[in-house]
């Protein structure tokens, strides 16, 4: 693994004041339990660590220097994360980070300096989150957020599940070739390319994300797949009303389709009405009001945190994350410089201190930190 860059890199641990939920004396015996024996999975993060000062962001993602954030992640004390990469913003290719070349080099990249590690390893299998739970190590599953373009070349998904690709989203927010993304005005669906997609992904065992595509996109995905999805990182429009959430019709859907959804938190998405400063709280509203519209069965948390000033990246990589589109909406509420407690990856186990907290039995923590997520894969990746 690369230990030494060009960059001044970002705290991993305490980067700033954010908050622990307290427990009582019992509940942190238990909480110190749960850490010990119970497996957790992150259904979506960025374990890379970015450079301290975000002036140094764009050159950044035109390097090829990553360093995995390993004491954040060894605090977060994960068994298993779906790795992001820089989905959206990797620009040492091209200008495009989503051109197949920009893509492949990312694979190739995260490959190399994974192989470097003893501590984490590639996430093939279902099976390899209870391996890496046994031997103390962290799974990391690759997880493309969209589709790379490939035109009717689909015979290429064959390659990327040969560089590790375990879960792919059919569009990245703007709308591609296989299906409209949220920030698309018009919402056109799914195309005949990317039906063709859904089966050829079904067929090799790649796991269908939906976070990123349109609404119309999401339910004729899941009409004719014919295996599980996920959401990994989103939330609940009735909740927030803007796009970046998923309303009502596709969470009932994701229920027929037996897929989960991963509660995110990153800055200004999961806000909720009864906590406007976005922060655990406003997260976890998003948990219980889909957790009453759905039940505990289709949840998870995919918080899509990273090491660094997110507010930050946002900002900078405004164009090519689409943030106006997918963030548009009409309540007034205050910008925050992070998501107290969920600052980035290494506070995964505040949402089981929540949870804690909030009366929620262990069989039912279990359910939301491992068992969906181990579900859908066992399904779908063969």
């Amino acid at each position: 693994m690369l230990k030494n860059t060009r960059f001044r890199l970002a705290r991993q641990v305490d980067r700033v004041s954010s908050k622990w939920i307290e427990l009582s004396e019992a509940e942190e015996n238990r909480f110190d339990s749960i850490m010990e024996n119970m497996v957790k999975v992150s259904l979506h993060d960025h374990t890379i660590v970015y450079p301290e000062d975000p002036a140094y962001y764009i050159e950044f993602a035109k390097s090829s220097e990553w360093v995995i954030g390993v004491e954040g992640l060894a605090k977060s004390r994960l068994d298993a994360v779906f790795e992001g990469l820089e989905d959206g913003t990797f620009l040492a290719r091209s200008g495009d980070p989503w051109s197949w070349d920009s893509v492949v080099y990312q694979l190739g990249l995260i490959n190399y300096y994974v192989n470097k590690m003893d501590e984490v390893f590639i996430g093939l299998k279902g099976d390899d989150i209870l391996k890496a739970h046994k031997d103390n190590k962290l799974a990391m599953f690759i997880h493309l957020e969209g589709a790379p373009h490939m035109g009717e070349e689909l015979g290429l998904v064959r390659l990327l599940y040969g560089f590790g690709v375990r879960c792919m989203g059919i569009v990245y927010s703007v709308g591609n070739e296989y299906g409209s993304g949220l920030a698309d005005d018009k919402d056109y669906g799914l195309t005949p390319l990317g039906s063709k997609l859904v089966d050829i992904m079904n067929k090799f065992g790649i796991v269908i994300d939906l976070a990123h595509a349109n609404d119309k996109t999401c339910i004729e995905t899941m009409e004719i797949t014919s295996k599980p999805v996920f959401i990994t990182h989103a939330g609940a429009r009735s909740v927030w009303p803007t796009r970046r959430m998923k309303p009502d019709e596709v969470l009932y859907a994701l229920a027929d389709n037996g897929g989960v959804i991963g509660i995110e938190a990153a800055p200004h998405t999961t806000i909720s009405r009864k906590h406007l400063t976005h922060s655990i709280e406003s997260v976890m509203d998003h948990f219980m009001y889909i957790e009453e519209l759905i039940g505990l069965d289709h949840l998870a948390f995919g918080p899509d945190t990273l090491f660094g000033d997110h507010v930050a990246l946002h900002k900078v990589f405004r164009e090519y994350l689409s943030i106006k589109k997918s963030k548009e909406v009409s309540i007034e509420y205050p910008e925050v410089d992070f998501v107290d407690g969920l600052e980035n990856p290494s506070q995964f186990p505040n949402i089981i201190r929540w949870l804690i907290k909030h009366g929620y039995s262990d069989k039912e923590i279990e359910k939301v930190v491992f068992k969906n997520i181990y579900r859908v894969l066992s399904r779908v990746i063969k």
